[in-house]
Parts: structure tokens; sequence; C-alpha cells
């Protein structure tokens, strides 16, 4: 649960925005942070006014969804390729592509201020070749994306292939189609019973599941109403699924494992749990307590690393949310695709194994553990259950009904776990690919 902006309609704001976008971006593409770090660190995206945030992020957000599409085109206006000292006017070309291709942005503002950044970024003497690559990206734009497989080529190789053998190559496209929309932002009420009082208050459609879900474009979430009186929080529909494999869990004691930031926490916590949150973070327990606070909710905490964790006595209800890739959240995390490999999946499926073991061997016989993910690799869903059943006779599944998932019978495998995939519920701005499943001790 993360408490953030979601960007507001493109206007044509001055150099400021622009600026801040090439500095986050630069540490994006070419030092690997991810792009909520780099904007949290970056001084001259804070000075930015609310609208200049939602501009700049809506831009580094277009750049990252859209590379593959941005560089070939950039390809085709050049002679030939730039030399890898220039990675600032490469760039800043992928700045101004975005603008002119895929953004609502007047030619002349998206062409003459970012050819004006030059300067700042040091590059000046190549602003001849940014004015000159831009301004035909602005002619023929239509022609140059003519005959693009966008869903393809703005997918990096080894997620396409991966997602082809797993889920087949129609629903690889199909993903890697919503991926390129910019998602629209999901809430969910604190109190069930005000549900429809906040929908028609926020303007919002409510989904099967219960979330409220507001267009793409909405704004500063801060200003919404409802936000400080605590009366919703931001969660994608797809995350709200887990929590629900528990039952109805009023009055229960749950052990919510690597818990921060919180949605799921806030989600047990509203649905009348007694939840005792466990992360890792010191950091990030202090965001769930303080993301709590706002809702008027609460939860016990205790920082720990859960594979050497014990609690006071064996919970019969644990959810285990755990670190993962995250493929699943490129809707709403582009840099995703631009910072992962084959490799964080090898490194992500060895830690969740230790979780999950660890998850099991702390439920009390005869309780309920969820295990989830946010991540569309097998390695780390099915995978991890697979062989945890293998190597422990005291773990079952306990199959998911269809009726448990309100709207989504795709998203119910034949096992019985939950598979939801990004262009699930696309018609109304899709869900993120989360995979569940619920087990028991026997």
């Amino acid at each position: 649960m993360t408490d953030t902006e979601a960007p507001a309609s493109v206007v044509a704001p001055g150099q400021e925005p622009r600026r801040a976008a090439f500095d986050v971006l630069r540490q994006v593409l070419r030092r690997g942070s991810d792009l909520e770090g780099a904007i949290a660190r970056s001084p001259r995206w804070q000075q930015l006014g609310g609208r200049d945030k939602a501009f700049a992020r809506q831009l580094a957000a277009t750049v990252l969804r859209r590379l593959g599409q941005i560089d070939a085109a950039i390809s085709a206006c050049l002679d030939k390729p730039l030399k890898a000292k220039l990675g600032a006017v490469q760039d800043l070309l992928r700045l101004g592509t975005a603008q002119v291709l895929f953004m609502e942005v007047a030619t002349h503002a998206a062409v003459g201020e970012t050819v004006a950044l030059a300067t700042g970024v040091r590059v000046g003497p190549h602003k001849g070749l940014l004015n000159a690559v831009l301004r035909r990206m602005a002619r023929e734009g239509t022609a140059l994306l003519g005959d693009h497989d966008a869903a393809r080529l703005n997918t990096p190789a080894w997620l396409w292939d991966r997602w082809s053998a797993t889920y087949g190559e129609s629903a690889a496209r199909a993903v890697a189609e919503q991926h390129m929309r910019e998602p629209p932002l999901d809430l969910r009420v604190v109190d069930d019973t005000a549900q429809a009082h906040w929908a028609s208050k926020l303007g919002a459609t409510v989904l099967p599941n219960g979330t409220l879900r507001l267009p793409p474009g909405t704004g500063d979430i801060r200003r919404l109403p409802g936000y400080d009186d605590g009366a919703w929080w931001v969660q994608d529909a797809a995350a709200a699924l887990p929590v629900r494999l528990l039952g109805d869990v009023a009055g229960r004691e749950v052990v919510d494992l690597c818990a921060a930031p919180g949605g799921k926490t806030a989600q047990l916590a509203a649905a009348g749990a007694y939840v005792l949150a466990v992360d890792r973070s010191v950091e990030r327990l202090q965001q769930l307590v303080g993301n709590l606070e706002r809702l008027s909710l609460a939860a016990a905490t205790v920082a720990a690393e859960i594979q050497h964790w014990q609690p006071p006595q064996q919970p019969h209800t644990v959810l285990l949310d755990a670190p993962c890739t995250a493929t699943g959240t490129l809707r709403r995390h582009p840099d995703i695709a631009r910072l992962k490999g084959p490799g964080d999946v090898t490194t992500m499926a060895a830690l969740q194994a230790e979780l999950l073991d660890a998850a099991a061997a702390l439920l009390a016989p005869g309780g309920t553990l969820v295990y989830a993910v946010c991540s569309l690799e097998p390695e780390e869903g099915p995978t991890r259950v697979a062989e945890l059943l293998a190597q422990r006779g005291d773990m079952t599944r306990a199959p998911l009904d269809p009726a448990e998932v309100p709207g989504l019978p795709e998203a119910v495998t034949p096992a019985g776990e939950l598979r939801t995939l990004p262009h699930h519920w696309a018609e109304t701005g899709g869900l993120d690919g989360f995979y569940a499943c619920r087990l028991r001790k026997v």
C-alpha cells in the first residue's frame, strides 16, 4: 500500500519537469535504480509542483513502457548508431520521442523544450542533431511506427519467451499490450458498508471484488475525497484477492509475513482480524504503521527474519506475500522490465523456498497458509508450492472455488490456485499479475 500520486492529464510545462524526468531515467536505465527510488532521491523532483510532478512521472513511465518502439524509431532517424559516450543524447531523444509519438504534447513544446535541455546536461553541441531527429519524428511518426509489433518490441525478449512458453503466445501478447496502457487507480474502502457512498463521491466503478476503480489520470490522491478522513487506501484489485482466500477473518488472529508496506495488513485489520505483521525492515514497518494510523486501523508488528523467527504460539492463519521479481506489476512499475533478468528469477525463487518452508513450519496443525507473489514466473509460484508439497507430507492444497473470486473464473487454475494476468478485466483497465495458493497443515 503506497500513497503516491497518480499521473494527471498531460499538459505542456517547461524544462524543469523534463529535466527531472531525464535525471530519474538516467538513474533507472544507466545505473539500475528502481523508478520510485530514483524519484525519492531526486532533489529536483521534490521541488516540482503537483502538476509538473504528474507530467514528469508520466513522461518517465511512457519512455519505460514504450522503450522498444522509441529506440526503434530513433534508430530509423539516424544514419548510424550513436556512440556509447553519447548516452545523454540518446536519453534526450527518448524523452522527446515519447512526447512526440505517445503523449498529447504540442510538437513545438516537445521538440523545443527537449532540445533546450541539451545545454543543461552538457551536450549542447548536439542540439542540431536533437532538433533534426525530433522534427523528423514529428513529421513521420506514424510511418516510423507503422509496421512495429509494439507488444513484442516493448517487451524484453527473455520475458516474451517465458510468457509465451508458460501461457501461450496469444496470452503473452495480451499481457504485453496491457503493459503499454496507463493503469487506473484502485482503492479499497476501510468500511465495506460505506462502499457505495465512496464510489459515488469519487465517481468510481465498483469491481466485482469490491475494489473501487478510478480512471487513469485521476491526479494527486491526497486531494481526493476521503484521503484525509482515512476512508480508503490504494491497492490494485488483484493484490486484494489473496486475503479473500483466508475466508472470514473477523475475530481471528492472522500472522501477515513480509507484511510491509501494509496493503494486505490493512485489508485484514479492516475485516476485523487481529493482525501480527512481520517484516525484516524496521523502516518499512514504520511506513506500515503510518499507513494504518491514517486509516484508524491497528496491527501488532515484529521486525524479524522470517526464516529465524518463532512466534509465542503456532498461528492457525498465516499469509505470506513473498518478495518476488514483481513481473506481474509492469502496468504500474514499467521500470521492472528494464531492471530484472532471468538470474533474478532464480535468486528470488531460492529465497521464496526458504520463506515458504519457514511459514509452513510455524503454522499450527489444522491451520491455513496462503502463499502469494506478484510475479508471472512459474518458478516463483506453482513450482514453489509443488516443491513444498513434495518435501513436506504435512501440507496439502485447499483448492479454490471460482465463487471465491467473483467475476474472475478464468483466474482459478485447474489445480484450484489463483492466477491473475494483466489482461484480465482488460475492458476496465486490467489487473496486476498475481499467483496465490491456499494450503492447509494436516
